[in-house]
């Protein structure tokens, strides 16, 4: 397992990091057992950063991942988790009840990381005024470590970032073999101000991995299969072969700390793992990859 600075937290984190969506129950049905084995084998795999969320699951996702991680597990893990939902409002008393709701579900004292989740849906004005003075006051009553905000609008991600209020941020299928416009001003920003960077869907919501969540659009799902058309030298012609080099390209980028496996099969979860191993594309497939897409549009609008 390969681990890095996270940022200027100072912490040290897994590159690769388990991803609570599936976990919540939204991607089939769930064997609670197994949810136990699982993040107890992720954390025998090396893997120390979880990241969770209200919204998944309604809360389930947080009380399965509390559930494994109590008898002394939990501090084993850098655990992340968000707020508020975003069908909920994000107003100053609504944003401690969240945090507050999610330590019972998490079974912890604190939250290493607290995240805004989604601030696309929430007017800016809510998130500068209620939101982030919400979260100041419970990292100085110390229930949360550090400040984080998520969202795939990357405009947006940069206006947020320019606040100096956030110690990371997290946006999702925005670093892929297919599209990394994320590295165009994000990264280099998130870089400049020492902001660790959690990435998410690096396989382009199962796209990537022929797989593609039932929610993704026919016309998105043919744009991903044009593109992936273009990267056979990677795949060999394998079904899902290109989730090998989907990993290794997140993996080797040194300005993303962590990359986001969800699952709930033990089986990827050690597959992905293996693949964070400090060994990242051969140079000259990834020279030849961002030739391909340099200025493609986002896979995803």
């Amino acid at each position: 397992m390969e681990y890095t600075r996270f940022g200027k937290t100072g912490l040290r984190v897994s590159k690769l990091g388990l991803g609570g969506a599936p976990i919540g129950g939204g991607f089939g049905e769930i064997d609670e057992a197994e949810i136990d084995r699982l993040v107890h084998e992720a954390i025998d795999l090396g893997i120390n950063f979880i990241d969770t969320a209200p919204l998944y699951g309604s809360g389930k996702s947080e009380e399965r991942i509390g559930r494994a991680l109590s008898g002394g597990k939990r501090e084993q893990v850098v655990l992340a988790t968000k707020a508020v939902r975003c069908d909920l409002s994000y107003g100053y008393a609504s944003t401690i009840d969240s945090v507050e709701q999610s330590l019972k579900r998490l079974r912890t004292d604190r939250i290493d990381l607290l995240q805004i989740h989604d601030v696309e849906k929430q007017p800016f004005e809510t998130i500068v005024n209620e939101t982030i003075p919400a979260l100041r006051k419970l990292r100085d009553d110390g229930k949360i470590r550090f400040i984080g905000v998520t969202t795939r609008d990357l405009d947006l991600l940069k206006r947020y970032m320019l606040l100096d209020e956030f110690d990371a941020i997290q946006f999702y299928a925005r670093y892929m073999l297919v599209d990394f416009s994320a590295e165009r001003e994000i990264l280099p920003l998130a870089r400049e101000k020492d902001i660790a960077v959690v990435s998410g869907s690096i396989m382009g919501m199962g796209v990537l991995a022929d797989d593609p969540a039932e929610f993704i659009d026919e016309g998105t799902i043919r744009a991903g299969r044009e593109r992936m058309d273009k990267l056979r030298f990677l795949s060999g012609g394998r079904k899902g072969g290109l989730v090998e080099p989907g990993m290794r390209f997140s993996f080797g980028n040194p300005d993303i700390h962590v990359s986001l496996t969800g699952t709930i099969r033990a089986d990827i979860l050690r597959r992905n793992a293996a693949y964070c191993d400090g060994a990242g594309l051969r140079p000259e497939d990834e020279r030849r990859v961002r030739e391909l897409f340099a200025g493609y549009p986002s896979l995803f609008a």
